[in-house]
């Protein structure tokens, strides 16, 4: 089989945006226009595709990452019933609300580019920050469109300031509204210096017509500007630029491209999703400007066997290289596993080697996604998205390869869960019903962790907020019929040490026959981070929140006992200091010790290191560290005061305020502990009228009085 379509027509991008910014609108218009669909579906009458779970629809947000196939003609290609004109679409529409940021993480490692939907009231809020910094980690080149311009407070001027300000001074216009507010009729584009208005039923039509009189100043200054930045990014253009040679409309598209692509510049498009105008435009600017598989860097990976670094082309004679990115329960074929193909193909029937597991495991179906529907395909090429039907041992993050010529990609790190509560099931019956579903939702999400309360056995789950558990629990009940009670929402309090410490502990126990003998000596203190770079030694294993040096000389402790020690460690570490949190941030180092010919033994030196760490972290002054969230408020000005004042009271710390359209926005740094059921307290201090956004921003040490009341609590 050959692939329908070359890869230098196709684009993997994602729509990104934070909550209510008119993410799915704008996704539900561009099935519109690609024709995959006859008719759009509005969010305010639950009718999307991409939002097709029924608490989506119930909810009016996105919870879980739709990935959808579709074809665009460009609006100006006079035969778009060609085939060979068309480009191939793969979309993935993602979630705004913080708590499924995972969703927008995991996506922005598979696709090539992204659309960036900005509120015209709002401009950039808090998701919309989280949002760029997960594109920028990845290195993902973005368009921006400012939607909302026919809203009441809308500014495109105020809105594209706000992405300079707080996002990237690489942003660029490149259109202009053509009004704003009940006034918004349509676009001018800067490049080519004409007007764009929208008619039709739906807006399909697009209309090409001169710069409106009273803009033509204001475009051609723009226009400058942008010409300006473009031909910043080639030596040659520029030169000629500066004798007063612009370069021809299809240079100056040539050079944005690849400074686009090269994330030099993020254009700027605006309109009104909700109203049909301006996402054709959009979607010709993804041709034009976002780049094709061709257009990136080879993949990179080791190979699991040997540690080697290895590149994998975008090309179908290469080895299969995929990255399973996604994992879904479909009620209909069961589990999906959603993959990026990166090099090679693959076909149904046949099978892949999980270079993570070491497995091999044979691919039932493929099939090719549009939303909640589906459409079976016999094989996958490069550069393509699809989800595979059957693979059991597959988990977020497994690279799947040719066994032949192995290769393990980069995982997908997640941020850490900060909420959790208990759950227990409702009935004799749910028991293992509810095990099972536990299982299955935390496979899918990476970010909900379920483990069992050793003291009391009690099942408890872990999330990234309120609303991630309540739906979760949500989905039990309706996808797998278990109903369960949860407790009160707990907070994923963590502890660490302010200072440094030694600590010496010998393990010895004789009883008839063969005894026990462990002796470590080891120093205990706060892990610092590290330069960007740095090489880390040979004797150092590092992680995240961990380090363990091994600075054992001339054998005193044998080599096979050294990795019991660290296990030794991060079982203790577990099991916390003060309050039986788990512990972070520490850096250990194995100097001395002794053994036993006869009576040493893994177990005797795990105990061993356990023993020494915790005498060791008792003396290095321990603490309690709680998340911070940062909070954004958005009120009425007359409710300022009692906001600021309430918000002071939860140990909240101002950061500062601005305006929002008719209203103000308050940004604060506020602990979790302090913030369950705000919510409702906000909308009974504001008449209804407020709204408030949280995500996790840092771990900070709980003040004395509080981390009393913690350690009282867990006794």
């Amino acid at each position: 089989m050959k692939r329908d379509y070359p890869l230098e027509k196709v684009r993997n991008f994602g729509i990104i945006a934070h909550i209510d910014a008119g993410k799915t609108t704008t996704s539900e218009r561009v099935l519109f226009y690609t024709g995959s669909q006859h008719k759009i579906g509005e969010v305010h009458e639950g009718q999307t595709t991409t939002d097709w779970m029924e608490q989506e629809r119930e909810r009016g947000i996105t919870i879980t990452a739709a990935a959808i196939t579709c074809f665009w003609s460009k609006t100006d290609e006079p035969d778009k019933k060609d085939a060979s004109k068309k480009f191939r679409f793969n979309i993935i529409d993602t979630p705004g609300h913080i708590d499924f940021t995972a969703e927008v993480q995991r996506s922005m490692r598979v696709l090539d580019g992204a659309i960036v939907v900005f509120d015209g009231v709002s401009g950039v809020e808090p998701q919309s920050e989280t949002n760029w910094r997960y594109a920028d980690d990845a290195n993902v080149p973005r368009l921006c469109f400012i939607n909302k311009l026919d809203r009441t407070g809308a500014s495109f001027e105020n809105s594209y300031k706000s992405i300079l300000d707080r996002l990237s001074p690489k942003a660029v216009r490149l259109q202009i509204p053509i009004g704003e507010e009940a006034a918004h009729e349509g676009v001018v584009d800067l490049l080519t210096m004409k007007s764009y208005t929208f008619t039709g039923n739906m807006g399909e039509e697009v209309v090409a017509g001169e710069v409106p009189a009273e803009l033509v100043e204001t475009a051609k200054k723009y226009r400058g500007e942008l010409v300006e930045r473009i031909v910043e990014n080639d030596d040659a253009a520029m030169n000629a630029y500066l004798e007063g040679n612009e370069p021809p409309l299809p240079e100056l598209k040539k050079l944005l491209r690849k400074a686009v692509i090269a994330n030099e510049i993020f254009p700027v498009y605006c309109g009104s999703a909700l109203k049909n105008k301006g996402v054709q435009l959009v979607l010709d600017g993804v041709v034009d400007y976002l780049p094709s598989p061709l257009d990136l860097p080879p993949v990179t990976g080791v190979n699991p066997k040997t540690g080697e670094p290895i590149e994998r082309h975008a090309a179908d004679d290469e080895p299969f290289t995929a990255l399973a990115f996604k994992l879904q329960t479909d009620p209909f074929v069961g589990a999906l596993t959603f993959f990026r193909v990166y090099a090679g193909s693959l076909t149904a029937g046949s099978y892949v080697y999980n270079a993570n597991t070491g497995s091999k495991e044979r691919v039932g179906r493929i099939v090719r996604l549009q939303a909640d529907k589906r459409e079976e395909v016999e094989q996958v090429f490069a550069g393509e998205i699809a989800a595979a039907v059957g693979l059991k041992d597959t988990k977020t993050s497994h690279t799947l390869c040719d066994e032949a010529n192995p290769i393990m990609l980069e995982e997908i790190k997640f941020p850490e869960p900060v909420v959790s509560v208990r759950i227990e099931p409702k009935t004799k019956a749910d028991q293992e019903k509810m095990g099972i579903a536990l299982r299955k939702l935390a496979d899918e999400d990476p970010t909900f962790r379920v483990s069992t309360d050793e003291e009391t056995a009690e099942t408890i789950i872990a999330g990234m907020g309120e609303l991630h558990l309540e739906i979760l629990v949500d989905r039990m009940k309706r996808e797998f019929s278990v109903v369960a009670d949860t407790g009160k929402p707990q907070v994923a309090y963590r502890e660490t040490v302010l200072g440094s410490s030694e600590a010496e502990h010998k393990y010895i126990k004789q009883t008839g026959g063969r005894g026990q003998y462990g002796h470590v000596k080891i120093k205990l203190k706060k892990l610092e981070p590290i330069e960007e770079g740095a090489k880390i030694a040979k004797n150092v294993t590092r992680e995240d929140h961990f380090e363990f040096i091994n600075s054992i000389k001339g054998g005193v402790i044998p080599q096979e006992y050294i990795p019991a020690v660290e296990k030794g460690i991060r079982e203790a570490m577990g099991r916390g200091i003060l309050a039986g949190y788990p512990v972070v941030d520490i850096s250990i180092d194995l100097y001395d010790g002794s053994y036993h010919e006869v009576d040493s033994s893994e177990i005797a030196f795990k105990i061993a290191a356990s023993m020494a760490f915790q005498e060791a972290a008792q003396k290095a002054k321990p603490v309690i560290l709680e998340p911070i969230m940062k909070v954004e408020v958005v009120v009425p000005e007359k409710f300022m005061g009692d906001i600021t004042g309430n918000l002071s009271g939860k140990r909240g710390q101002i950061e500062g305020m601005e305006d929002r359209g008719m209203n103000k926005a308050v940004h604060a740094l506020v602990p979790l502990s302090e913030m369950f059921g705000y919510t409702t307290t906000l909308r009974s201090m504001t008449e209804g009228r407020g709204s408030m956004t949280m995500e996790f921003d840092h771990y900070d040490v709980v003040p004395k009085n509080v981390a009393d009341e913690i350690i009282a609590a867990r006794k």
